[in-house]
């Protein structure tokens, strides 16, 4: 059994910034591959980011290109996401998911193991 737990969403003016953080707890061992995803009412859940369990590569969807950075901490099942120049669009709940096993695609939420309980991020006009 794994835990995701996701913090640091909140409210925040447009083109302002805000950063995620996630750990993925409760398994002896092992590196996991971490994402996230995000979902506004009325939407499908929409990949966001992805890096990999050694941090070699990342991974983002086309919307936060250039404006979205995930990283990871050194041996550690702990990622961050930096949202920077954030839109009204961006106004959805953030998913962090967690990968323990397996070289699946980061694009397809069903290849992702566990799941964190979301976070709130709200971009004001």
């Amino acid at each position: 059994q794994v835990q995701v737990v996701e913090s640091g969403g909140g409210l925040v003016q447009a083109g302002g910034s805000l950063r995620l953080s996630c750990a993925a707890s409760g398994r002896a061992g092992g590196r996991f591959g971490m994402g996230w995803f995000r979902q506004a009412p009325g939407n499908e859940r929409e990949f966001v980011a992805h890096i990999t369990w050694n941090g070699d590569n990342t991974y983002y969807g086309d919307s936060v290109k250039g404006r979205f950075t995930i990283s990871r901490e050194n041996n550690a099942n702990t990622v961050y996401l930096q949202m920077n120049s954030l839109k009204p669009e961006d106004t959805a709940v953030y998913y962090c998911a967690a990968i323990v096993w397996g070289p699946n695609s980061p694009y397809d939420s069903r290849a992702y193991d566990y799941w964190g309980q979301g976070t709130q991020v709200t971009v004001s006009s």
